[in-house]
């Protein structure tokens, strides 16, 4: 049985995705004014915060293996700072074709000096908003590994949502390990989202 701390920090998180949902969707046009408060009670008591993803490639091995596995995916509206943290395993939309969607790691942020292991390239910073993201498949060269080793640094808000659980089959299947803050948060939404028995069907579909 979920405990009511659990149910009141899931409800929080909610109020905050519905709000976030609605800033941006305000912003893009795509809700009027006077539509913003009806839109955030609908999302609030009938939305989901979380997406199921099929993973396509072995890059993020052995973290999330197999190709086909099914991922519950935490959505992020507004991906900013405050809700992303290095070490998250996150879905993204891949810079050289928008309509596909990578699983990577975050490995740094705005600020960061980013260093080359060949002496010829030059280090230099991320700016405000970049991110590098990489793959962890140590079998795969980094030509390979379509990351940010390839397509350089990505803007956060290529990023649509951060990779909660992985299901490779209907008896393996575990968390994803991510950063120490965001396990912490995105807890009372695995707890109230996760339906394993879902993501089993989605994988034989």
């Amino acid at each position: 049985m979920v405990s009511w701390r659990t149910q009141l920090r899931y409800l929080a998180s909610k109020a905050q995705y519905a709000s976030s949902l609605a800033l941006k969707n305000r912003i893009g046009g795509h809700v009027k004014e006077n539509e913003v408060a009806t839109f955030i009670f609908k999302h609030f008591c009938h939305g989901r915060m979380t997406f199921l993803h099929r993973n396509k490639g072995e890059e993020m091995a052995p973290a999330i293996a197999g190709k086909g596995a099914i991922l519950l995916v935490r959505r992020l509206p507004i991906p900013d700072l405050r809700r992303l943290y290095i070490g998250d395993v996150v879905v993204l939309k891949n810079p050289e074709k928008p309509d596909d969607y990578l699983v990577r790691r975050l490995a740094a942020t705005e600020g960061y000096e980013m260093a080359s292991t060949d002496e010829k390239d030059e280090s230099f910073v991320l700016e405000k908003d970049q991110c590098w993201v990489v793959a962890e498949n140590e079998k795969l060269k980094a030509k390979e590994a379509i990351d940010s080793r390839t397509f350089g640094p990505i803007h956060i808000t290529n990023i649509v949502g951060r990779v909660l659980y992985c299901l490779r089959s209907a008896g393996d299947h575990n968390r994803v390990q991510n950063s120490f803050v965001s396990m912490h948060y995105d807890s009372p939404v695995l707890e109230m989202e996760l339906n394993v028995d879902e993501m089993a069907k989605s994988h034989k579909a």
